[in-house]
Parts: structure tokens; C-alpha cells; sequence
């Protein structure tokens, strides 16, 4: 019988790192078996592959397809058992360096840009559709200097038109005051002078409208026996219960007011100043014919 030690320590057991931890444990899932393709899902995806195969490809696909190919080309390097880098080799050509003369500081070491043309035309094509273009932008712009130039020039002319007209009513006001001042008994229309006629026979024309308005307002609520008390000569020649000359055709006036606008002022700016002793751009009237101060005639005289 074998003899126990007992002064030996008893064995020791398994210490806790050693205990499985049933409770942290994963259980990994199954792996699931590859699905697989039915026969509906093959077909259908054979048809799509057939389709794509069989699709034309669009310019833009194409160009980019041979502009790839082509920089693919270019970038790769000639095999050493290419029949022409052998040959190359043979005329003193090495990988890197540049054709031709080696002391040559020009010479290209790198392949020519390649510039592929599509469409038909010949090879000056380009340069004859840019000089039309060019001659139509210049003729375009040319058209719309003259047409503004024009445009500045009519507008220029109307306005200086415009000023020479407001200067010869201006001129008619003045030659009436001179010779018809206020209290003068005023004279038929056809003994006024020419030069000023015209702001006459408006000056009446304006009073016969007024007065045609206002008996058109009044002659609702009034009889036509009706006389009014304030009418006076001119008001009866203006509602038309008088004759009077303004109804008939004034030839002199008609024809002085169809010269131009220069022509009329110069006449009336002349006959102020032999007449009158007037000088129409001074504002001044002078004491003789002499008429000592003013600088002159014309109206850039006394700029």
C-alpha cells in the first residue's frame, strides 16, 4: 500500500482564468449557403450583358475610348524587341533621349500632340469659317457705330432745332413789344408785321378754343338768344357771331413760317437790329445805328 505524505500540500485546481465563461460566450451564426441563381434571374441577367454588348456607343464614348487608347499608347515604352526600337537602337537612338542630333538644345523628347479632325473639311476650313466670323462681328459693329452716331447726330440736330425755335418765339415777343407797346389800340391781323404775325394769330387761335369750350360748357343751360353782357368784339369773332380774318388763308404768314428755324430768326434778329437799334443777343437796346458795345451780328460773337 503506498504511503500518503501528509505534510504535502494538497494539489491545487484549476484557477478562475482557466473556467470557461459560459456567460460572455458567442455562438457564431451558420454560415448561410451561397444563394442560388435561378433560372429566371440567369436569363435575365444574360439578356442585359447581351444588350450592353450589343449597344452602339455614342460619339462621346468613342472619342473618349480612342483619346484613352491613344495616351495609353503614347505613354508606354517601345519593347526592346520591337522591330523599330531595334533600328532606332542601330541609328545611335537611347530610351529618353531625343531624335536627331544630341546637340541639339530644341529637339523634342517627348511625341507630337495629335489632333484628330472629324468632320469633312478641307484643312483651311477652320481658318475661313474664323475670317467670316470675324468680318460678320466687325460688320455688326461697325453697323451699330453708325446707327449711334446717327442717332446722336438727329438728336443733336432736333435739339438745336428745338433752341433756335424757342429763341425765334423769344425774338417775335420782343419785336411786339417794341412796336405795339402796351395801350396801342391793336391793329387787324393782317396789317401786323409778318415777323411777328404769327404769335399774333396763335396768341387768337388759343382764345377762340377757350371760348368755344366755354360756350360748349355753358350753352347746355343757356338759349341761343342769349346775349351776354361781357362778350366783347373779340369774344364774338372767337365763337364765330363775327367774321373775322382769321379764317382766311394767311399766304405771307404761311410762307415766312415754312423757312427754317435760322432763316426765320436771322430775318427777325436782322430787322430788330436796322429797325429797332435792338440787338437780340445783348438784350440791350442801343441810341443809334451805331450801336456802339455790341460785339457783333452772329450769336457766337457774343460768346
Amino acid at each position: 500500500m503506498a504511503k500518503i505524505d501528509s505534510s504535502s500540500p494538497p494539489a491545487a485546481g484549476p484557477g478562475p482564468e482557466e473556467l470557461d465563461d459560459y456567460m460572455s460566450m458567442t455562438i457564431a451564426e451558420p454560415a448561410k449557403p451561397a444563394e442560388k441563381e435561378t433560372y429566371t434571374q440567369r436569363r435575365i441577367r444574360k439578356q442585359r450583358e447581351a444588350e450592353a454588348r450589343s449597344r452602339p456607343k455614342s460619339k462621346a464614348e468613342l472619342a473618349a475610348a480612342a483619346a484613352a487608347a491613344r495616351d495609353d499608347a503614347l505613354s508606354t515604352a517601345l519593347p526592346n524587341s520591337s522591330k523599330g526600337f531595334q533600328m532606332m537602337a542601330k541609328l545611335g537612338f537611347k530610351p529618353g533621349a531625343a531624335l536627331g542630333a544630341s546637340s541639339n538644345p530644341n529637339a523634342r523628347t517627348e511625341p507630337l500632340h495629335i489632333s484628330v479632325k472629324e468632320d469633312r473639311g478641307g484643312v483651311g476650313m477652320q481658318n475661313e469659317k474664323k475670317r467670316k466670323f470675324r468680318e460678320e462681328v466687325e460688320g455688326v459693329e461697325k453697323k451699330q457705330r453708325a446707327e449711334e452716331g446717327g442717332y446722336r447726330e438727329r438728336v443733336g440736330k432736333e435739339r438745336e432745332e428745338k433752341r433756335v425755335e424757342g429763341m425765334f418765339w423769344g425774338a417775335m415777343r420782343v419785336l411786339e413789344g417794341l412796336e405795339q407797346p402796351e395801350g396801342r389800340d391793336q391793329v387787324p391781323v393782317k396789317k401786323v408785321n409778318v415777323l411777328w404775325r404769327g404769335l399774333v394769330r396763335e396768341r387768337q387761335e388759343k382764345e377762340r378754343e377757350r371760348r368755344a369750350r366755354y360756350d360748349l360748357h355753358q350753352g347746355f343751360s343757356r338759349s341761343a338768344a342769349y346775349v351776354d353782357p361781357e362778350e366783347d368784339e373779340q369774344d364774338r369773332q372767337a365763337l364765330g357771331k363775327e367774321e373775322e380774318d382769321v379764317e382766311e388763308e394767311d399766304e405771307e404768314l404761311n410762307e415766312f413760317l415754312n423757312l427754317e428755324g435760322k432763316e426765320r430768326l436771322k430775318r427777325l434778329v436782322g430787322y430788330l437790329r436796322k429797325e429797332h437799334q435792338y440787338c437780340f443777343w445783348c438784350k440791350f437796346k442801343y441810341v443809334d445805328e451805331k450801336m456802339e458795345g455790341c460785339p457783333g451780328l452772329e450769336e457766337d460773337d457774343h460768346d
